[in-house]
């Protein structure tokens, strides 16, 4: 019998937890459950990967590419603002500094999932770094820097607020969703892909302002990434099917581990 799927899932940090948790002066790394169920629903395993920090593990024990070896493919899940400094930019207020740690991190499991065929999906904040890991750069906020642009994140609203998206013809994106190309999707974020990162497409965009939605990498490896969170969608509820999208990144999946 063939063993489930295994997927990584790359972990949130928190490096100055809350006094009220118990941990002072410690960092947790964690992952948001439902995106480890939306993908368990399929019946695979979610593994959530830790992150290798200097001073910590030493990498002649643990490597990343034994981490990557093990799984069947990779999620980026969302989080905090990808720091300006890894597009090269000083951060416009301390607010939008991101995590770094977590981006050098994020970028080095990326390439070693692309150097070994190991399917890629980015969710949010995932997006945005595969796009950087590309050579793109980001708006470090939406409202700031595009002032023409809708509202994409409603701090009140959260996962309820949404705005549609419009799916470009004759992508792979398409071909999942068939002929009608405007969808409903989540909106919770402020920052956006600003330079489109090298070797990658356009799949959708905010049919209101033009805020690069989806995007998938050129080549033979398998690496997409989608602004919404396609985790909260419910089956009903208006929302776009989130189905096609975690079905297309587990056969790509299976496709590589046969």
């Amino acid at each position: 019998m063939t063993r489930p799927l295994r997927i990584g899932l790359s972990p949130r940090i928190l490096h100055q937890p809350p006094a009220e948790l118990g941990f002072r002066n410690k960092t947790l790394q964690y992952l948001e459950q439902t995106v480890a169920h939306w993908i368990m629903r399929r019946r695979a395993l979610v593994f959530m990967l830790p992150a290798i920090e200097t001073g910590g593990v030493e990498r002649s024990h643990v490597r990343i590419s034994d981490y990557v070896k093990e799984i069947d493919g990779l999620v980026l899940q969302g989080g905090a603002d990808v720091s300006p400094l890894s597009y090269g930019e000083t951060p416009s207020r301390p607010e939008w500094s991101g995590d770094r740690v977590r981006d050098l991190y994020e970028m080095e499991l990326f390439w070693e999932c692309v150097v070994q065929g190991k399917p890629v999906l980015g969710i949010c904040r995932g997006l945005q770094l595969i796009n950087v890991a590309l050579g793109g750069s980001l708006y470090q906020d939406i409202a700031a820097e595009y002032p023409h642009a809708i509202a994409h994140v409603d701090a009140v609203l959260y996962d309820r607020h949404r705005h549609s998206v419009q799916i470009e013809e004759n992508s792979r994106l398409a071909r999942l969703y068939g002929e009608n190309y405007t969808h409903l999707v989540n909106s919770i974020h402020h920052q956006a892909i600003k330079r489109l990162g090298r070797d990658s497409e356009v799949e959708a965009i905010s049919d209101s302002d033009g805020i690069i939605e989806a995007i998938r990498m050129r080549g033979e490896c398998y690496v997409s990434g989608f602004q919404w969170h396609p985790e909260f969608h419910a089956a009903t509820g208006g929302l776009l099917d989130s189905g096609p999208i975690l079905d297309d990144f587990l056969a790509a999946a299976e496709k590589q581990r046969m």
